[in-house]
């Protein structure tokens, strides 16, 4: 990372959890400049950040010259726990159970028997129920029997299973309201989407703890959308397709590594609840303002410096603001900020601003 047109930049490196960082930056730049520097090259924030050079703690207001670093020097890195902008994907290890192989051969006649039976029963039970339970069986696939159930199906929940394939099949499903795959390992290429849009009433669709990397357009088909969870994977931004989902009320996209929102989200009138803690974000676009209902937002582990101030201005209904290891201090806030009523979430405290 280079710091152009000084002329008196210098090349330094920085070791950091077994890291080393070359950076070129100018003697007259101040600690906080280079904290400023390494904060995308280590999702650290500033204020998490310790620099040492020589056994001594550098101060952010002195520049590089005073501090005596030099050209060639080795700068160690410590960052405070806790005070980092996106804390990556948490992956959530599908659930397994024990697989007996003890059986005799007339125990394994009676359990075929007794499996028949349970598979026309359960059958039934679907379809007169609407809801078909498979979370935590050691899926690998969804059973053919699910099919059969087509329009009667309102609830489809195969969680924590090591399901690889969400075929386009899905769509006969037509009635469907919640469809629950969390916990499956998935791929962008697991779920065939096109399927998904055949269902016009789907209401909450759960992804979450998988290893997807992006949402396809066909997302914004899912008009009737009202909650959608997507935390824990690998997403780098949302599809601008999302500003289709007007009905949306509830969007958690935690712990991915999304660097910006699309302005399209404040086409999502409905939203009332935003859960975006712990990605790579820096900036919100101003269009969060249009969002009326909104909440509760959360913002925390990310690497905000500031909010659109159309946030306090137009969002009058927001109670709770979590701004939890960012750059944004009370102090900002009241410098800058005329907020609505609200409850704002800081490390070890909650406060209500008026």
């Amino acid at each position: 990372m280079e710091v152009e047109g000084q002329d008196t930049a210098i090349n330094i490196t920085v070791k950091f959890s077994g890291r080393s960082i070359p950076i070129s930056v100018s003697l007259d730049s101040t600690i906080k400049d280079v904290k400023s520097l390494l904060q995308p090259l280590t999702n650290v924030l500033p204020r998490g950040q310790k620099l040492i050079f020589k056994g001594k703690l550098l101060v952010d207001g002195m520049t590089l010259r005073e501090s005596e670093v030099t050209n060639g020097a080795k700068v160690m890195l410590m960052a405070s726990q806790g005070l980092h902008q996106g804390d990556g994907p948490i992956l959530k290890d599908a659930k397994t159970r024990p697989i007996s192989r003890a059986n005799t051969s007339s125990n394994k006649t009676v359990n075929e028997k007794i499996g028949v039976l349970f598979d026309k029963n359960r059958v039934e039970r679907w379809k007169v129920t609407g809801v078909i339970g498979l979370a935590e069986c050691n899926l690998k696939a969804i059973p053919e029997e699910v099919w059969t159930c087509g329009p009667s199906t309102r609830v489809l929940d195969i969680s924590n299973n090591f399901i690889l394939d969400v075929p386009a099949q899905i769509g006969c499903l037509s009635s469907m309201q919640k469809f629950l795959l969390n916990g499956n390992g998935m791929l962008d290429e697991c779920i065939k989407w096109k399927g998904l849009t055949s269902l016009k009433h789907l209401t909450v669709l759960s992804v979450s703890h998988n290893s997807l990397s992006t949402l396809p357009s066909e997302l914004g088909a899912l008009c009737s959308l009202r909650q959608l969870h997507v935390s824990n994977n690998k997403l780098s931004s949302l599809p601008m397709e999302i500003g289709l989902l007007t009905q949306l009320e509830v969007l958690k996209v935690n712990n991915n590594r999304i660097s910006n929102v699309p302005m399209c989200i404040g086409d999502c009138s409905s939203l009332a609840e935003v859960d975006l803690s712990s990605n790579l974000l820096t900036d919100l676009p101003v269009t969060f303002g249009d969002l009326l209902n909104l909440k509760a937002l959360h913002l925390g582990n990310n690497g905000l410096k500031s909010l659109p101030s159309t946030i306090f201005k137009m969002c009058l209904q927001l109670s709770t603001l979590d701004l939890h290891n960012t750059e944004i201090t009370m102090d900002v806030l009241r410098q800058v900020y005329s907020p609505t009523s609200c409850v704002l979430s800081y490390p070890g405290h909650c406060c209500l601003m008026t």
